[in-house]
């Protein structure tokens, strides 16, 4: 099994002084202590099962092209790019300049974004569901148009571009995750673009696994050709006394069938228990 690291949060000690040397310290731990990829959210307000809008938010494409100077191995994401927030050709093309300035580790998470107190709030667009999800699938071709070389125009319902010109291309074709767990659209839209999914831990998971087979059958998509990602919290405890019950649920995780364990650390700014995931956690599962 593979980890992400993510970080949802960015209020820690010492405030926004302390944000570029505390991150920095927590990216370089991750990346040299074996964890796979590292993502932020796509938030411009703190979310609301995580504290008031008020606490500390830093906007992710330009966190994440701070991540790449301070690392040198892991992936690098949003988990998720709110589809709407940004036209998808400038999308696409910050999604390249990371790539390209990480030496190849960019990825691509998105959705259709669900936050609309932010969004109102900063005055991005936020239309109904069943449109964000019509952009999802438009942004979705149109980062694959960019990305392949292919100039020609795009013609959609809610975007159009006259030349999807992208220069420089990525070091790498970045992998497409989609974050949610809808079954009628957003697990047939992995099937139809995505290299990875992302769902939520639960007790659903083995039957959303078994909705996204059903969708690959469909769409006429190897389901073994997609990336099983599943976004869960990694609670080690205070002092690390949740160690062995987190190890377990991941050794459950990984006979279900998901490949990668994308998470949240609880206290991830105090620094121990990120490095209790590096010399405990992550050593067991990569034994199993």
């Amino acid at each position: 099994m593979l980890f992400g690291l993510h970080l949802p949060s960015f209020t820690w000690e010492g405030g926004a002084p302390e944000l570029p040397q505390r991150l920095s310290q927590i990216a370089r731990l991750a990346d040299e202590g074996g964890f796979d990829r590292l993502s932020v959210m796509d938030h411009v307000w703190q979310i609301e099962h995580l504290g008031p809008p008020e606490r500390e938010m830093l906007e992710a494409y330009t966190t994440l092209g701070y991540l790449a100077g301070q690392t040198r191995r892991v992936k690098l994401l949003a988990v998720v790019t709110a589809v709407v927030y940004r036209e998808p050709g400038l999308l696409a093309k910050a999604v390249s300049t990371l790539d390209v300035l990480s030496g190849g580790r960019a990825m691509l998470g998105i959705g259709a974004a669900w936050f609309e107190a932010e969004a109102r709030g900063l005055g991005l667009p936020f239309p109904p569901l069943s449109e964000r999800f019509e952009r999802l699938e438009e942004a979705l071709q149109i980062c694959l148009q960019m990305w392949s070389g292919d100039e020609g125009p795009y013609e959609g319902r809610h975007y159009q571009l006259a030349r999807t010109l992208n220069s420089p291309q990525p070091a790498n074709r970045p992998r497409i995750l989609i974050g949610g767990s809808g079954e009628r659209k957003t697990l047939r839209l992995v099937a139809k673009y995505a290299d990875a999914c992302n769902l939520f831990d639960g007790p659903e998971l083995a039957h959303k696994l078994d909705v996204l087979r059903q969708h690959c059958d469909r769409e006429g998509r190897d389901y073994d050709d997609i990336e099983k990602t599943v976004q869960t919290r990694f609670d080690l405890g205070p002092d690390g006394e949740r160690v062995e019950p987190t190890i377990q649920r991941l050794h459950q995780l990984a006979t279900l069938g998901f490949q990668v364990a994308h998470g949240t650390l609880i206290d991830v700014g105090s620094m121990r228990p990120l490095e209790l995931m590096v010399e405990r956690v992550l050593p067991a599962l990569a034994r199993a």
